[in-house]
């Protein structure tokens, strides 16, 4: 089946949008009390810690960008070092400081309204230092929480249609959205910042994969039951958004994979109580894809768009040289990663317009 209902989409859209009268008359008011938590912690599985120390990647940051399409050729099988500093820089805790509120984590990505509901698993075979299985990954703890052992990659193969790169990866990042962490400010456009937050992180990894020359793509079409599944979301609040395949293999994960199982594992309650906002889940039950032949057609060959003939005048462009683009090398320091850069980058350039 499947995920071209556009009437859903615009019912979600017109349901969801900003205008002056809902901006003025929307009760809706921030409950402190019942702030969630930032952090999706499962209180019974022991933490496998992540390597701390990373060195200077010393590749300015347009660069690592302007790299995402040059993929390095042969094999690539990320270590454990390697994979702790994509996490890290793509939702890891960068900085913390102390308010009269409570402590407050500054991350490698931002999010609308700071409250971080995009959570990342690892499904991988054999890495060095690591072994196969399904991990959820703690910003909270830098550490990674083994869900399932075992090379479950055969699962996300057959979701995702066999995605080539999906098919081919040692490794495969996974980003989800629980609803409640978000929705507790912005209710039924929760949705919405699924995908701006998913956007902001999955930028931070494709770059910082670049830095360390791990082929890393983005399969957004899979069979989304099959990965909710394997790993275990509550599909009424959590559901994965995209999966991000890493490295390269010599050859395909082994297929079938481990039986999939219900794990029910103990979390940590996230807030007192949460409120339920049906379009959310309405929308996501009309863009979702049911089997691999729906995964499939939906990758297939994009429509041909014949774009009109200019008219008007026209303004040449001229590229920067790579000396007068900004040197900020690819890190996180007071402005999230790629995010600083780009601001960097925007200022100079409006710069440049205004002085001429």
């Amino acid at each position: 089946m499947g995920n071209d209902d556009l009437e859903a989409t615009w019912t979600y859209h017109n349901g969801t949008k900003h205008s002056s009268q809902s901006l003025r008359t929307n009760p809706h008011s921030l409950d402190w009390e019942n702030q969630p938590l930032p952090f999706k912690i499962y209180s019974a599985l022991e933490p496998v810690p992540l390597p701390r120390s990373f060195s200077p990647s010393g590749v300015v940051a347009l660069s690592a960008i302007a790299a995402l399409a040059a993929h390095p050729q042969g094999e690539c099988v990320p270590d454990l070092q390697t994979v702790a500093q994509i996490l890290h820089f793509s939702a890891g805790i960068t900085k913390r400081r102390t308010s009269p509120g409570g402590e407050i984590f500054f991350r490698a990505a931002a999010c609308t309204g700071a409250l971080y509901h995009i959570d990342l698993y690892l499904v991988c075979g054999d890495l060095p230092g690591l072994r196969a299985g399904v991990y959820h990954f703690g910003p909270h703890d830098f550490a990674l929480r083994p869900l399932r052992v075992g090379d479950y990659r055969g699962i996300l193969v057959q979701a995702s249609g066999g995605a080539p790169a999906v098919a081919s990866a040692p490794a495969v990042i996974i980003c989800t959205g629980t609803y409640w962490r978000n929705a507790w400010k912005y209710q039924a456009r929760t949705y919405r910042h699924c995908f701006w937050d998913t956007g902001t992180i999955v930028a931070n990894l494709l770059a910082v994969a670049a830095v360390h020359t791990v082929p890393a793509h983005v399969a957004a079409g899979f069979v989304d039951t099959a990965v909710n599944r394997l790993l275990d979301l509550e599909t009424e609040r959590e559901v994965t958004l995209t999966l991000v395949p890493l490295g390269r293999a010599p050859s395909m994960p082994p297929v079938p994979s481990p039986e999939v199982t219900p794990l029910a594992l103990a979390t940590v309650p996230l807030s007192k109580t949460e409120v339920d906002y049906p379009a959310i889940r309405v929308m996501h039950a009309a863009s979702s894809l049911t089997d691999e032949d729906g995964v499939k057609a939906w990758r297939g060959a994009l429509p041909r768009v014949v774009p009109p003939q200019p008219a008007g005048r026209l303004f040449p462009l001229r590229p920067r040289t790579t000396t007068s683009c900004p040197s900020t090398p690819l890190r996180r320091s007071s402005c999230a990663g790629v995010d600083a850069t780009f601001r960097a980058y925007a200022n100079h350039l409006g710069a440049t317009l205004h002085a001429t």
